[in-house]
């Protein structure tokens, strides 16, 4: 049982269940209530009718023996003097025992004891004149015995005054019987039909929500199959229809394509790290066993210059990798003209004289970060151009714009994108001969998304290539 309630179908079907049993019991005594004010409602009328007819007569000046009253077994009536002294009856009624619950006159009636008489009704008594009958009708319940039976009735009482001045009370009952007959047989078809309904509302949500989470069993088979063969190609079943499991088969496909993605690219990176290592590996070893075995013919330089290759490329890679685990960016502002100007300064010496055209902007992030992405551009640029390079820093609306434009062939439109992707190189042969992995413009634009920025290339007006990196800046920086 503990496990069955571990499913989602049992919990629906229990909670299905307690919920129409809830509804269904009070539903049930809103009805039982229902039928029997209606049904006492019907006796109240009829008991008055009688009543009333039989204080007619009397305020007419009816003796009490010539009262036209109704069997006892239908409709038991008793007249009461103003001591509650029975002074006629109905036909084989044997006495009648009234039990106010509505009014405090039929209490002061019941009690033989005249002195009990509540003064309040004395006064409304003496109100009446002879021949008059109260327009007041009091109800209540109690029981009488017609020949030896006694049995449950609805009674209602009403005050009279014959012509004789003599104070009086009618008393008349209607049956209980068919109100309580009935209340009985409803709540015995509740009984018995409460029951039965329950039975078919669990069975029937069951069924249905067994059939609505089949498609989750589906999906939780195949996710554990795919788990199981660690084949991301392989996709959960997405039904036809256009609910919220579906969404969630196809949200599922979603993140097994992205999985996918990312392992592919993860595979693709461990593959192209191990090529572009293997070269600067097998030449500093080739170096350093020729040196081993001939001293004289050592190449120190070469030596020192696949040491800091690979000195440069363990960086990149480092840095790529706490990039893709998420890594945050230090959140500190600093201008980036300043930044510029500095990494300008330090490429003084260099082939080509970098121009700077700088306006203070602040920018939130990593200082060091932000530096390398500016490093990355200034090295691309100084390597394919011809004769300058140019960097210039402004705002615009809310960002903040840094240039790098130089003078050389540029970079096709078919390949603009392309030349992000990670160990990718338009010219293998020269970037290989430069030193170059293929990994400073991916770092640079994986680094300008952490800060949310972009980092695009277009023709710059020279012809050459113009790289535009754009970062927010903060809001209160006008």
């Amino acid at each position: 049982m503990r496990r069955r309630m571990r499913s989602v179908r049992a919990r629906a079907t229990l909670a299905a269940t307690l919920v129409v049993a809830v509804a269904l019991v009070a539903a049930g005594a809103a009805v039982l209530f229902a039928l029997r004010a209606s049904l006492i409602g019907q006796a109240d009328t009829e008991a008055d009718s009688v009543a009333r007819n039989a204080a007619s007569a009397l305020s007419n000046g009816f003796a009490y023996n010539d009262l036209d009253l109704p069997d006892g077994d239908e409709n038991p009536v008793e007249v009461l003097d103003r001591k509650g002294k029975a002074v006629a009856s109905g036909e084989d009624v044997e006495g009648m025992s009234v039990v106010a619950k509505e009014s405090q006159r039929l209490n002061s009636v019941a009690n033989d004891d005249a002195g009990d008489t509540d003064e309040g009704v004395a006064d409304e008594e003496d109100a009446l004149e002879a021949g008059d009958i109260a327009d007041e009708t009091w109800y209540g319940e109690g029981t009488a015995t017609v020949e030896g039976e006694t049995d449950d009735y609805r009674f209602a009482g009403v005050d009279v005054v014959t012509k004789g001045g003599v104070p009086l009370t009618v008393y008349a009952g209607a049956p209980l019987s068919a109100e309580q007959g009935a209340v009985g047989t409803a709540l015995t078809a509740m009984l018995i039909g409460l029951p039965l309904l329950l039975v078919t509302v669990s069975g029937v949500t069951y069924v249905v929500t067994r059939r609505a989470l089949r498609p989750v069993e589906g999906i939780r088979a195949e996710m554990a199959a795919i788990t199981a063969s660690e084949d991301l190609s392989r996709r959960v079943p997405e039904p036809g229809t256009h609910d919220e499991i579906a969404r969630l088969a196809r949200t599922t496909n979603q993140t097994l394509a992205a999985l996918e993605a990312s392992v592919e690219r993860q595979r693709a990176f461990v593959a192209d790290a191990s090529h572009e290592l293997r070269s600067p590996i097998a030449s500093l070893r080739t170096q350093l066993e020729v040196g081993a075995a001939h001293p004289e013919l050592l190449d120190v330089e070469g030596a020192v210059e696949d040491t800091v290759r690979l000195q440069r490329l363990a960086a990149d890679l480092l840095l790529l990798a706490r990039l893709d685990a998420g890594e945050r960016s230090a959140d500190a502002r600093f201008d980036l003209a300043a930044l510029v100007r500095t990494e300008a300064g330090k490429r003084a010496g260099d082939r080509v004289d970098v121009s700077v055209d700088a306006e203070a902007v602040e920018v939130s992030g990593s200082r060091g970060q932000l530096a390398r992405v500016l490093g990355n551009l200034l090295d691309n640029a100084q390597r394919h151009t011809r004769s300058s390079v140019a960097v210039r820093v402004r705002r615009v609306g809310d960002w903040a714009v840094l240039e790098v434009a130089d003078d050389g062939e540029g970079v096709p439109a078919g390949e603009r994108e392309r030349v992000f992707e990670r160990f990718v190189r338009l010219d293998e042969a020269r970037a290989r001969d430069d030193g170059g992995a293929g990994l400073g413009l991916a770092i640079a634009r994986d680094v300008a998304v952490r800060h949310g920025g972009t980092l695009g290339v277009r023709e710059a007006a020279g012809g050459g290539a113009l790289f535009e990196l754009r970062l927010p800046a903060p809001l209160g920086e006008r």
